[in-house]
């Protein structure tokens, strides 16, 4: 396989020989250090054979005083591929600025993937990165890492660590982000637990300060749980920073309401569609108005992003189809209404309640008022009600005489 790669690069031909006497031909080749091979015999004075672009020309002056006729069949490689282009110079011309943009361009940055990232978005990222003079065509060559990272780190105080990597035309941004730092409980500061939220008390756990409540103890929302207050016999009371944790039963009742009857798309089945060439951060539109027609429509946007011999190009096709409707009024399913309510109230439930415990339980239902379905989703769950409170041991200015 190398040898057929570079016999195509140099450039070989095919030639068929003639003679009385062809092994006198062969014998000479040998001597000469001519290599030939896929030698195949066309009679018994005429074979053909394979031979490299130089080996050719030195065998048609060695056959001159010879009673022989040599015949080029055709030529392979890039030699003869190329040698089409000599009286093209346009096209030529055209071929070799293809080759120096495609060289040139590929040190230059044309494509950014953000990898490591969950809260801070690309996009904000990207937008940093341009701030300081890192974008689309900007030289991958020599870019100072350390400086770049000092800079956008003081940008953007989420991010903890970030470097650009640098492959071909292509930069991979790799970030990590801070991790929050925990808030302190100042132990100087007096403080209750209260409830965050009424429920049946599970178990209580006072780590500091007097327990109120027991295990079976139903309990409103602002509720003392663990009282900042201790009483003494021999100093009296003592102010203290209440804290602890209380597991309790909770209950949750959410409710949506839905009509009956909702518009709907029915498409006419006019499409139009719109194309337009992105190079690097520059739009060129082929069609001559950019505004939409008046109407309702979808729009569907495709981005195909051009290669050239699996190197990515700075340039990116987008295609933009409009699927033109009109709105009807239609009867909504009943169930399908129930189903979509009811996954929406428990994603809804779970971001009340996944920071502080689990959801034990949920029962759905549902009421049809007029044009109006009420959807009814009814929790139990688990979880933390405990919330410090401070203890106000002065009066605020404004509340003074």
């Amino acid at each position: 396989m190398l040898k057929e790669i570079v016999n195509r690069l140099r450039g070989q031909t095919w030639v068929r020989v003639e003679a009385p006497f062809p092994e006198r031909v062969l014998n000479l080749c040998s001597a000469r250090g001519l290599a030939f091979w896929d030698l195949e015999w066309q009679s018994e004075t005429a074979f053909t054979c394979r031979l490299s672009r130089r080996d050719c020309g030195r065998l048609r002056r060695a056959l001159r005083r010879m009673e022989c006729e040599m015949t080029v069949v055709r030529g392979e490689g890039v030699p003869f591929f190329l040698g089409r282009f000599r009286r093209r110079q346009v096209l030529l011309a055209g071929l070799t600025a293809c080759v120096l943009w495609v060289t040139v361009g590929s040190f230059f940055i044309w494509d950014f993937t953000v990898e490591g990232n969950e809260t801070v978005s690309d996009e904000e990222i990207l937008r940093a990165l341009e701030k300081n003079g890192i974008g689309i065509g900007t030289l991958g060559l020599g870019l100072d890492t350390e400086d770049l990272r000092n800079h956008i780190l003081l940008e953007i105080p989420e991010l903890n660590w970030l470097t650009v990597n640098v492959s071909g035309c292509r930069a991979t941004v790799q970030v990590q982000e801070r991790r929050p730092v925990p808030e302190l409980v100042s132990k100087r500061e007096p403080a209750n637990v209260v409830a965050r939220r009424a429920g049946l008390v599970l178990e209580i756990q006072a780590l500091d300060g007097t327990a109120c409540v027991l295990p079976g103890t139903a309990v409103t929302e602002g509720q003392i749980l663990i009282s900042g207050v201790e009483d003494t016999e021999t100093l009296g009371a003592r102010v203290l920073t209440g804290m602890g944790t209380v597991e309790a039963r909770t209950w949750y009742t959410l409710t949506a309401d839905l009509p009956l009857s909702a518009p709907v798309k029915r498409y006419t089945g006019e499409e139009r569609t719109f194309y337009s060439l992105v190079l690097g951060t520059e739009r060129i539109k082929f069609f001559s108005n950019s505004g939409m027609e008046a109407g309702s429509y979808d729009k569907i946007t495709t981005r195909d992003r051009l290669t050239f011999f699996g190197v990515p190009l700075p340039v990116t096709l987008e295609r933009e189809t409009c699927r033109y409707y009109e709105p009807q009024a239609a009867a909504v399913d009943i169930a399908a209404a129930e189903d979509a309510a009811e996954a929406a109230l428990t994603d809804y439930l779970h971001t009340l309640v996944d920071d502080y415990g689990t959801v034990s339980s949920t029962l759905c239902s549902s009421r049809q008022r007029g044009e109006t379905l009420t959807v009814t989703l009814t929790a139990e769950c688990v979880e933390q009600i405990a919330q410090t409170v401070p203890i106000y041991t002065e009066e605020p200015d404004g509340d003074r005489p």
